[in-house]
């Protein structure tokens, strides 16, 4: 039967299991420390290798401002990621 809902998923608004259920911006702001950093590190890291062709290794302070910004999107990418694994955990 495409196109019907399954009788074992009740809509979210109807569950009061899925009440207190975390939303995706919340579990980014408590993940973005945790991001940004991983990017401040990995970026630094991948300036280093770039010394191997002649390009010069940017300072870890400019690694942190960068990754400032390109953390707001690994932010995103790893909520939705745990998103989706407590989901899963639950049974959902």
């Amino acid at each position: 039967m495409s196109g019907t809902r399954s009788a074992l998923k009740p809509e979210p608004a109807t569950d009061p299991h899925r009440a207190g259920r975390w939303p995706v911006w919340k579990l980014g702001v408590l993940l973005y420390p945790f991001s940004a950093a991983a990017v401040a590190i990995n970026l630094f890291m991948l300036s280093l290798m770039w010394q191997a062709i002649g390009w010069s290794a940017i300072a870890p302070m400019t690694a942190i401002w960068v990754s400032v910004g390109l953390g707001l999107p690994a932010t995103w990418a790893a909520a939705r990621w745990t998103r989706h694994l407590i989901d899963e955990a639950e049974g959902w």
